[in-house]
C-alpha cells in the first residue's frame, strides 16, 4: 500500500529531468521491479527532485503565490504520480513494456567483466535506443513552437478554466526541460498561479518530447492512461486552487 507514496518521494533523490527517468523506469521494469512502483518514480523525479524544486524556489522567490506554486507543484506532482502508478500497477512488466524493447539491454556481457565496462555498456545502450524518440519529439516540439501564435495566450487568459486548459497545452507543446520550466512560467504573469501550476505539473509528465519516449518504450495504450489519468488530476487539481486562490 505504501509503495506507490515511497517511490514517489524516492524521486527527491535523484535529479533527473523527464527524458533521464523514462530509461531508468524502463531498466527497473527490466529488473523485477513492479509497473505501478516504477511509473510512479518515473512521473514523480522529475517534479520531485531537488533541482527543479530548488529552480521552482528560485523563479518564485518574492511573488505573492509564491507558496502556492511552489508547494502545489509539489503536491499536485505526487498525487498524479501516485495516481498514474495506480492505474498501471495491475499490470504485469512484459506487458508493460513494448514488444522488443526488453531485450534491447540484456545482460548479454561476461561474468567476469569489470562493472565500468558493463555501467558505460548500458549508458550507450540506453542513449541509442531513447535518442530517436527523444530527436522526433524535440523536432515536432519545436516546430509547432514557432508556429504557435502569440496573441492566442493573451485572449485567454483572463478565463480560469480556458486558462489552465491553454497552460496546459503550452507545457504540452514547448517540451521544457522540467529544470528550467519554471523560469518560463514565471514569465506568464498574466495568468493566475492555477494556471502557471497547470503548467509546471504538466510539462515533465506528458509533453511532446516525453510522449514520444512513451510511445517507444511502453506498451499500446500506455501513453493514453497516463495522458488521461494525468490530465484529469491535473485540471481537477488546478481547478481547485482557482477557487480557493482566486
Amino acid at each position: 500500500m505504501l509503495q506507490l507514496p515511497c517511490a514517489a518521494i524516492a524521486g527527491m533523490a535523484f535529479p533527473i529531468c523527464e527524458c533521464g527517468s523514462v530509461p531508468v523506469a524502463r531498466r527497473l521494469l527490466r529488473r523485477g521491479l513492479a509497473p505501478g512502483v516504477a511509473v510512479t518514480f518515473m512521473l514523480a523525479a522529475p517534479i520531485l527532485n531537488p533541482v527543479v524544486i530548488a529552480s521552482t524556489i528560485v523563479a518564485y522567490h518574492g511573488r505573492p503565490d509564491f507558496w502556492v506554486v511552489v508547494l502545489g507543484r509539489f503536491t499536485l506532482g505526487f498525487m498524479v504520480a501516485v495516481a498514474v502508478g495506480w492505474v498501471v500497477g495491475a499490470r504485469r512488466p512484459e506487458d508493460v513494456l513494448r514488444k522488443g524493447t526488453t531485450d534491447l539491454d540484456a545482460d548479454d556481457h561476461p561474468p567476469e567483466e569489470s562493472r565500468w565496462p558493463r555501467f558505460a555498456g548500458h549508458i550507450a545502450g540506453d542513449f541509442i535506443f531513447m535518442g530517436r524518440f527523444l530527436v522526433v519529439g524535440v523536432a515536432v516540439a519545436a516546430a509547432i513552437q514557432t508556429a504557435l501564435p502569440q496573441t492566442l495566450v493573451a485572449k485567454v487568459a483572463g478565463l480560469p478554466i480556458l486558462g489552465i486548459l491553454v497552460m496546459m497545452a503550452l507545457a504540452f507543446v514547448l517540451s521544457l526541460c522540467s529544470e528550467s520550466d519554471a523560469f518560463v512560467a514565471a514569465s506568464f504573469t498574466q495568468f493566475g498561479p492555477a494556471a502557471q501550476l497547470a503548467f509546471l505539473v504538466t510539462g515533465p509528465m506528458i509533453d511532446i518530447k516525453v510522449s514520444a519516449l512513451y510511445a517507444g518504450t511502453y506498451s499500446k495504450g500506455f501513453l493514453r492512461a497516463v495522458l488521461i489519468t494525468a490530465a484529469a488530476i491535473i485540471l481537477a487539481g488546478t481547478l481547485w486552487v482557482a477557487v480557493i486562490w482566486g
